[in-house]
């Protein structure tokens, strides 16, 4: 019974150290693709530009909007914002008369109730909820 125990206690440690092991390798990745330019986001949840790193003392200037700068440490930087890609769709035209308001088909308003049933209606389904 002991030996199953200390080899699942090896297996869970196995496993911690394996997962550190990962965890580093991903933030040296991260950390390799830091340079001036680069949209970047903070642990905080500030997104800026890097202006200049100083890997002496692991520190980055950012540039959050033009003509203000932040200087972080190089460890709170933790992603990479890469830009928004437009998707290449057509333009949705929006008319600037009340054509959008009838059937396109018949030539009818869209809505066939008058304003007064719109009312009884709503007033009913509110009496429904209570």
């Amino acid at each position: 019974m002991n030996i199953v125990l200390f080899a699942m206690l090896g297996i869970f440690i196995f496993m911690m150290f394996r997962r550190n092991k990962k965890t580093k390798e991903q933030q040296a990745t991260l950390q390799s693709q830091f340079a001036p330019g680069v949209e970047v986001m903070t642990s905080f949840g500030l997104f800026g530009r890097i202006v200049s790193m100083d890997d002496a003392e692991n520190k980055v200037v950012l540039e959050l909007s033009p003509g203000n700068l932040a200087t972080v440490h190089r460890q709170a930087v933790t992603k990479i914002v890469e830009p928004a890609v437009a998707a290449d769709e057509e333009p949705t035209l929006v008319p600037n008369d009340a054509s959008s308001l009838t059937s396109q088909d018949l030539g009818t308003p869209a809505t066939s109730e008058t304003p007064e049933e719109t009312l009884k209606r709503l007033n009913d389904e509110g009496k429904k909820d209570s």
